[in-house]
């Protein structure tokens, strides 16, 4: 499984995340569990959607010569 997920991304996703799960909490809905999934797709570095879409927002390493 290779990382498909640039840093800004998981950035953005854990961000995005968190406020799901807080609008969760604050209106008292299981709809806030939601917001785990971009906070584990951050984590893992791996989006499946991306996979599927063949977008990588990861930065290409040049090899070492």
């Amino acid at each position: 499984m290779k990382t498909n997920v640039g840093s800004c991304d998981k950035v953005f996703r854990t961000v995005v995340g968190l406020a799901i799960i807080g609008v969760g909490l604050y209106f008292r809905t299981w709809w806030g569990a939601v917001g785990l999934l971009p906070i584990l797709v951050a984590a893992l570095g791996w989006c499946p959607l991306y996979v599927l879409l063949g977008i990588n927002t990861c930065p290409v390493r040049k090899p070492e010569e």
